[in-house]
């Protein structure tokens, strides 16, 4: 954690969002205190004024744990604090009426009368709007802001205050406990909101994981079922020749080694095609995937004229890179810069918003050093800076040369002769990784 605010930088949005709804309603408690408790000490005298001024920061405290137990069980951490709901309302009653009680018949100012009446409406505002938070149903909200209301015209009748100033009180709390309790229901509709939405792209990822193996898988299937079972038939056959004494099992075993062969090579097209990336897609791919989670992105350079295997390698680290400002993250920019010269090229991917978590150690970056090794490219991740992530691949584009004790068969430089003929590519193990569902 870096600095006074790495606590914040290092929670994801719903848990600002979260943390933000929490501090908003323990702030009406603060206010609470502040509007129209320490007043009283200098308008009611430090005995009469300091015994509500403490009534007020009870009740202003209750408020607070009360808001904070409540969203606790909108968020599913804990039952329905009911008890706790009564309390509230029983409390905010009382001190609703000890402050009307002393508007009504004490000191004989029109400044105390303003200020012990002040506590009497905040109270049953602010009483409303907290007991709102921990009611779901729509007619039960309205229910408890007509109740407020209702209940502080039948109070005050009692205790001497006339028809008309009753009903305009009732008709003042009415509006304000509405208001307040809409916007208690409105921030926590919000807050549900926002863990939806971040659970709905966690699925979506996962989603998208899950099709590309599926896809994987029927590539698989369709190229070696049908050779598989033809193999399995074919040996079968060559068994029950050979122990007839029948020349034909030979040239039966010579088929299957022929499709045995076919099969790898055409399992070794699958897994190529499935690990060949264009840069070109990648980056306009990255674009349009931050763009729809809310991230500006810039992207800037052509990979016109770049070799194939350099653009393979450099797709790889966008599609990685994007992955990673998604999940480990909680970004408003990323920027992805191309710069091409003579002897090499450079991708940069930059991002805000970075957190503690993503400290360039993934197993999804280190098969990108695999695939960049490949073409004597390097990889660079880590942070640049306050809140700021950076990945740096840097490819030379001289021809690399086979790496010892290697050959170069079919175009491919550095593949050990033994890995071409199993069908292995560098940087199998990312590959192996992506398919389990395991990059990050």
């Amino acid at each position: 954690m870096r600095g006074p605010w790495g606590w914040w930088r290092g929670k994801t949005t719903p848990q600002k969002v979260e943390t933000y709804t929490r501090l908003s309603f323990h702030t009406f408690g603060v206010v609470e205190v502040l509007a129209v408790g320490l007043p009283l000490l200098g308008e009611l005298g430090h005995t009469l004024g300091g015994w509500l001024l403490t009534l007020v920061a009870a009740h202003a405290a209750l408020c607070m744990v009360t808001a904070s137990r409540a969203l606790d069980w909108t968020r599913g951490r804990r039952p329905r604090p009911v008890r706790l709901l009564w309390v509230m309302a029983g409390v905010t009653l009382a001190v609703a009426v000890i402050a009307l009680v002393v508007s009504e018949r004490g000191p004989d100012r029109e400044s105390a009368d303003t200020a012990a009446g002040s506590v009497f409406g905040v109270v049953l505002v602010f009483g409303a709007g907290v007991v709102a938070l921990g009611v779901r149903n729509r007619r039960r909200v309205l229910a408890v802001v007509g109740g407020f209301a209702a209940g502080s015209g039948a109070v005050a009748l009692p205790l001497g205050m006339s028809a008309p100033a009753a009903l305009v009180t009732s008709l003042i709390v009415l509006v304000a406990a509405g208001f307040l309790a809409f916007t208690s229901v409105f921030s926590v509709w919000l807050l549900d909101a926002v863990y939806a939405l971040d659970e709905a792209r966690e699925t979506r990822a996962r989603l998208a994981v899950a099709e590309e193996r599926l896809r994987f898988g029927r590539d698989l299937h369709d190229v070696m079922g049908r050779n598989l079972a033809v193999i399995a038939l074919k040996s079968e056959l060559a068994v029950q020749l050979a122990r007839r004494g029948r020349p034909e099992a030979v040239e039966q075993m010579v088929e299957v080694q022929r499709i045995a062969r076919e099969s790898q090579r055409e399992v070794r097209d699958v897994v190529r095609g499935y690990r060949e990336a264009d840069l070109a897609v990648e980056l306009t791919g990255a674009r349009g995937v931050l763009a729809a989670a809310g991230i500006g992105c810039a992207v800037d350079g052509d990979p016109e004229g770049l070799p194939a295997e350099v653009q393979s390698a450099l797709a790889w680290v966008v599609r990685e890179a994007t992955t990673n400002v998604l999940q480990h993250g909680d970004a408003g920019r990323c920027s992805v810069r191309l710069t091409t010269t003579r002897e090499r090229v450079v991708l940069a991917v930059e991002n805000d918003g970075a957190r503690p978590a993503a400290d360039g150690g993934g197993s999804g970056l280190a098969g990108l050093r695999e695939r960049l090794r490949a073409v004597d490219g390097t990889l660079e991740a880590g942070p640049a800076g306050e809140g700021v992530f950076r990945v740096v691949a840097e490819v030379p584009l001289g021809a690399p040369g086979p790496l010892p004790g290697t050959a170069s068969r079919a175009g491919r430089p550095g593949v050990p002769a033994e890995a071409e003929d199993a069908g292995v590519r560098p940087g199998r193990g990312a590959f192996v990784r992506c398919v389990k569902g395991e990059a990050s």
